[in-house]
């Protein structure tokens, strides 16, 4: 593993990366973790500038991508990745780039445009996604807790994995204001739309029914783009569906990945 890359890899069987979401880090995904961990070879990775790891300069989504792919290049067989938000973006330009390397995506609250534009209306505007960045230069830590209401805004049980993700959220060290600062630019740049056909790889889309930052209906149409995806919706979950909806999600993911397992029975 990349010494400048914060991995923590639990379990036995074939592998699987997750990749968590904007000012995060491998700590957020709650149970899932555990839950993969008897069938899998987990690596839960704080991309970089989160956590543990060592930012990149300039932050761009090419730079962390080459960052993350580095870490796993020792591997033989491919892998799946599991991307939540900004993750999910992650994977998506990882399957672009190296085919052969990416076998299975499931995407957790991912859009291919994180802002809305004239021929894209499943976001939020650029307004909205910019005043994210102003607030973070003026209060830090209150725009981040900010932010994890909003992704569990309107979700049934969202109370409960609130003040999980609370608990977790700064039980690692602070990612530099810069760094989320740049990485929100780079989202705001971000329009993988044109690629999406090209992402041959099996692939399940999870969308939260109630997603204000990703709509249900970015998820929607990252399904119908992609040649070999699935799509669930979970019903009364908002951005987080694995921390406040961990049984729905779980019955989703597991049943994908299986496919997995089962094909390389049958290989």
């Amino acid at each position: 593993m990349s010494a400048r890359l914060h991995v923590e890899s639990v379990g036995a069987g074939p592998p699987l990366v997750l990749l968590h979401g904007w000012a995060m880090h491998s700590g957020m995904w709650g149970s899932v973790v555990a839950d993969l961990a008897p069938r899998f070879r987990v690596h839960a990775v704080d991309l970089p500038g989160h956590g543990h790891s060592v930012a990149v300069a300039p932050w761009t989504l090419d730079a962390v991508v080459a960052e993350v792919a580095a870490a796993f290049a020792g591997h033989d067989e491919p892998l799946a990745v599991v991307g939540w938000s900004l993750g999910g973006v992650v994977a998506l330009r990882w399957a672009l780039a190296s085919p052969e390397r990416v076998g299975r995506l499931a995407l957790i609250c991912t859009t291919p445009c994180f802002v809305a534009r004239h021929d894209w209306p499943h976001a939020m505007a650029a307004a909205a996604l910019a005043q994210f960045g102003d607030e973070l230069r003026v209060a830090y830590r209150l725009t981040l807790l900010r932010f994890l209401s909003l992704q569990l805004r309107g979700s049934d049980g969202g109370r409960a994995a609130l003040a999980t993700m609370r608990g977790h959220l700064f039980a690692r060290p602070d990612p530099a204001p810069a760094v989320l600062a740049e990485a929100l630019c780079a989202l705001a740049a971000t329009d993988l739309r044109a690629g999406a056909p090209e992402i041959r790889q099996p692939a399940l889309v999870v969308a939260g029914e109630r997603d204000a930052l990703t709509p249900c209906a970015a998820g929607e149409w990252l399904a119908r783009a992609l040649p070999h995806a699935r799509f669930t919706a979970i019903a009364g979950a908002a951005h987080a569906p694995h921390l406040s909806h961990p049984a729905e999600f779980g019955v989703a993911l597991n049943g994908f990945l299986d496919e997995r397992a089962a094909s390389a029975r049958a290989g």
